[in-house]
């Protein structure tokens, strides 16, 4: 791992632990947790948004004056806005997608849950989707969050990653090992 990804990532973490402890303990965790849905719905369909938190142009009060009009208009609970005003203030907003990420998974540990990054050749039906995470769940012994993306270049079947495992059942998997074991013969 590079070492500003690794920086990046500590810095969310801390802020996605104190933000995640303060809505246990204030009970608050529900809220918190459509925050995060609704922040990640904006940065994915803002693309202003993600410059204005990237862009080192931008002086700490200009951040933190967006950042408040942003938090108000989606009407975020006020410790997560809050903790974006003082991310803003010290000039972390960079890491809003890292912290996103590492509180999806302090709420989905809390909850018992899991995700699980799948990568479909075609998109999947709701059906599948469930049918696949009673699979997984049987296998895990935990609830699954499918979180999927579509990739055409997988010809067909499934490449999903849960933790540390990861299961290619793409086509394109075993084209690929096929090929390979070709050239081991010849």
């Amino acid at each position: 791992m590079s070492e500003p990804v690794s920086i990046s990532t500590g810095i969310a973490q801390r802020y996605a632990t104190a933000i995640f402890d303060l809505a246990k303990e204030g009970k608050e965790l529900k809220a918190v947790e459509a925050d995060v849905a609704a922040l990640d719905t904006a940065l994915a369909d803002s693309s202003d948004l993600v410059d204005l938190i990237n862009s080192p142009v931008h002086t700490r009060d200009e951040q933190a004056a967006v950042i408040a009009a942003v938090a108000k208009k989606m009407k975020l609970t006020p410790m997560v806005a809050n903790a974006l005003g003082l991310m803003a203030q010290k000039r972390r907003l960079f890491v809003l997608p890292q912290l996103l990420d590492a509180m999806r998974a302090l709420i989905a540990e809390d909850k018992g849950e899991v995700t699980a990054e799948v990568t479909a050749a075609k998109a999947m039906t709701k059906a599948q989707q469930d049918k696949l995470a009673k699979a997984l769940k049987a296998s895990i012994g935990k609830d699954v969050n499918i979180n999927l993306a579509v990739d055409e270049k997988l010809i067909g079947g499934l490449v999903v990653k849960v933790g540390s495992r990861m299961i290619d059942t793409s086509v394109k998997a075993k084209l690929d090992a096929l090929q390979n074991s070709m050239k081991e013969v010849g």
